[in-house]
């Protein structure tokens, strides 16, 4: 029987670390700071690199990050006895137009993704 493969590294062509990588993303989308301000940050702490790079690190492990996060995230909470959602609704008048806008958030403020399943809700 043929082994699984293993899914390939995403940092397999980077010659930083994926420490280093995943510092760079999370500061750069953690705290409001521009690509050229993170370079300097960085660069403060010994590691010099572009503004450049942290653009193409943020654009390629951003979402890959984000996702990981969530999944720990939803993770954790699952058992957690006092999940709940609720929906926030209101009622704009747009242009002399009333229009019904409403999200579902759940108990720590997070806005639930429009794909999440409305069941949960």
């Amino acid at each position: 029987m043929p082994r699984p493969k293993k899914p390939a590294n995403p940092f397999r062509y980077f010659h930083s670390s994926p420490e280093v990588i995943r510092l760079v993303v999370m500061m750069y989308v953690r705290f409001p700071l521009s690509l050229r301000n993170v370079e300097e940050l960085l660069f403060e702490r010994g590691i010099d690199l572009c503004h450049e790079t942290v653009r193409l690190w943020r654009n390629r492990f951003g979402p890959m990050f984000a996702a990981d996060i969530r999944r720990q995230r939803v993770s954790r909470m699952r058992g957690f006895r006092h999940w709940k959602w609720h929906v926030d609704e209101v009622y704009v008048k747009i242009n002399g137009e009333m229009h019904y806008l409403w999200r579902a958030v759940d108990h720590e403020g997070e806005v639930c993704p429009p794909s999440a399943p409305m069941a949960q809700i």
